[in-house]
């Protein structure tokens, strides 16, 4: 073991209900999270924290604090422009810090395929 801080990749650890979340997804749904995943399981600070720090995650991904009264608390990784996110905290300890994922929610949305009816 060392004494020097370990860094990325981190660990990640899913709660149950997260996994059962994750795993009701459709497929393409599936492989969007996973990549979100391995953003949060390389980055420097999975917290993204300062400005503009989220700038080279992929298009329609960003990162932010759950509530903005606690910066060191829960974060939230939005991805698929914004129709589904996943709720997680990083515990940064000297030994063993892991990611761990406390929610997955996706909102499905299918664009109209026929015109407007006039009112």
């Amino acid at each position: 073991m060392t004494d020097e801080f370990m860094g990325p990749p981190w660990q990640m650890d899913w709660r149950l209900d997260a996994l059962t979340a994750f795993d009701a997804l459709p497929d393409h749904v599936r492989e969007i999270v996973q990549v979100a995943r391995g953003e949060l399981v390389t980055a420097k600070d999975p917290y993204f924290r300062g400005i503009e720090t989220d700038t080279h995650l992929p298009d329609g991904m960003w990162v932010e604090p759950a509530r903005s009264s606690q910066p060191k608390g829960p974060r939230v990784c939005y991805f698929d422009d914004g129709n589904g996110w996943l709720t997680y905290t990083f515990v940064p300890r000297a030994e063993d810090p892991q990611i761990t994922v406390e929610q997955v929610f996706w909102l499905e949305y299918e664009p109209p395929t026929e015109p407007p009816a006039e009112p």
